[in-house]
C-alpha cells in the first residue's frame, strides 16, 4: 500500500496540524483511490468496517453535529436524538463543509475551523487500532479509541440502541 502523499491538500494539510499539536501520534496514509465508505477502507486497509470511525455530521436542533461512529453500523437518528432530548437530521454537503472544512467522504475528526460538538460510539471502543478520514476521500490515519476522545473532545456513548 502506497504511504506517501500523491498530492497535497490545505484540508489534510489542516488535520495533521491538529493532530499534532493534540499529540495523536498516527501518520496519514493516502490511499490510491477514494474510500468514502466504510466498508471501501476497510477493504483497502485490510480491517473490519467496524474499526473505520466514520465521521458524519447530523444537525441536532439546527446545529452542526459531530457523531463518529462504527462503520460497522449506521447511526439510528430518531433513537439518538430522543437520548440527546432534540430532534437529529442529516446535515446538507454545504452545512458539513461549512462546519469541519472538508467534504463529505474525507471528513476527519479534527482540522475543523471550530469545535464541533462530538459523540463517539462507544462500539469503537473494542477495535485496538481505528482508521478515520484526514481530510480528503483518499486519505486515512490509524489512532486509538481513547486518542479520538481525547483529539475530539468527544462524548463517548452508544449511536444505536442495545
Amino acid at each position: 500500500m502506497e504511504t506517501q502523499p500523491f498530492d497535497t491538500h490545505p484540508a489534510v494539510t489542516r488535520v495533521e496540524e491538529a493532530l499534532r499539536a493534540k499529540g495523536a501520534m498516527g501518520a496519514t496514509r493516502w490511499l490510491p483511490d477514494a474510500v468514502t465508505t466504510a466498508v471501501a477502507a476497510a477493504e483497502a486497509l485490510g480491517v473490519s468496517p467496524g474499526a473505520i470511525a466514520n465521521s458524519l455530521v447530523f444537525t441536532l436542533d439546527g446545529e452542526p453535529l459531530l457523531v463518529m461512529t462504527s462503520g460497522g453500523h449506521r447511526v439510528d437518528t430518531e433513537w439518538l436524538g430522543r437520548q440527546l432530548g432534540g430532534t437529529i437530521g442529516r446535515a446538507s454537503k454545504e452545512v458539513v463543509k461549512d462546519a469541519t472544512g472538508q467534504v463529505i467522504g474525507g471528513v476527519a475528526p479534527v482540522g475543523h475551523p471550530a469545535p464541533l460538538r462530538t459523540l463517539v460510539d462507544e462500539a469503537l471502543a473494542e477495535f485496538p487500532v481505528l482508521w478515520a478520514a484526514a481530510g480528503h476521500a483518499r486519505t486515512v490515519f490509524p489512532l486509538t479509541y481513547e486518542e479520538l476522545l481525547r483529539i475530539t473532545d468527544g462524548t463517548a456513548c452508544a449511536v444505536v440502541p442495545d
